[in-house]
């Protein structure tokens, strides 16, 4: 992950663990005077979470990953004009993780491509027992029921139902009326259903 380095000594990481209580505004202040333990904390805070949100409308790690990278790089690059209190961070994350995560599909359109290619993973070696190999199953299943929908259906029911964020929290990041995320998330959750139904039994699924 690219972000600011630390030069400074283990005292400068331990004065970082003190700024865990301050919020993503003050955190971003900070860095922006040069305070690169407020970078560490942000990054710690929200980096997770930006991958898995990509990696869930991409269903490719490796671009995830490249995709968070960019998300960060972009936090770091507005600090010093952020406005305290105008917009909450995490919102303005999806939001440009969202819009990263578009180009990124539309470009792909463009060119030959096979979708369940980027979907598939290398089972765990470490994963062997039954059970596992069950959940990992039920997560590729959930993925390639996920690519399947519409564009933002997909980003809608991510955010809903795996991010847990609220219609409007929603309807803020897709710039859309809370009426059409209600509506993409109830359409995208059938879709989901009824390409699952078919995976139910092999899936231990009810």
């Amino acid at each position: 992950m690219n972000m600011p380095r630390d030069t400074r000594s283990d005292r400068g990481s331990a004065f970082g663990a003190g700024l865990d209580p301050l919020s993503d505004d003050a955190l971003l202040v900070l860095y922006a005077k040069g305070d690169t333990e407020a970078a560490r904390v942000l990054t710690g805070r929200h980096l997770g979470r930006v991958f898995g949100f990509a990696a869930r409308l991409l269903g490719d790690r490796a671009e995830a990953e490249d995709v968070a990278q960019e998300v960060m790089l972009r936090m770091w690059q507005v600090a010093g004009t952020w406005r305290s209190g105008e917009a909450q961070l995490s919102s303005w994350l999806y939001r440009v993780t969202v819009n990263l995560c578009t180009d990124r599909q539309r470009r792909k359109q463009r060119r030959p491509t096979d979708a369940l290619d980027d979907v598939a993973e290398p089972a765990d070696a470490r994963a062997d027992t039954e059970a596992a190999v069950l959940a990992r199953e039920r997560v590729d299943a959930l993925q390639v029921a996920l690519a399947s929908l519409p564009e933002r259906q997909r980003q809608a029911v991510v955010l809903r139902h795996i991010e847990g964020l609220s219609n409007p929290e929603i309807a803020a990041i897709l710039d859309v009326g809370v009426e059409a995320v209600e509506s993409l998330t109830a359409r995208g959750k059938r879709a989901l259903t009824a390409a699952l139904a078919g995976q139910k039994a092999a899936l231990g699924l009810r």
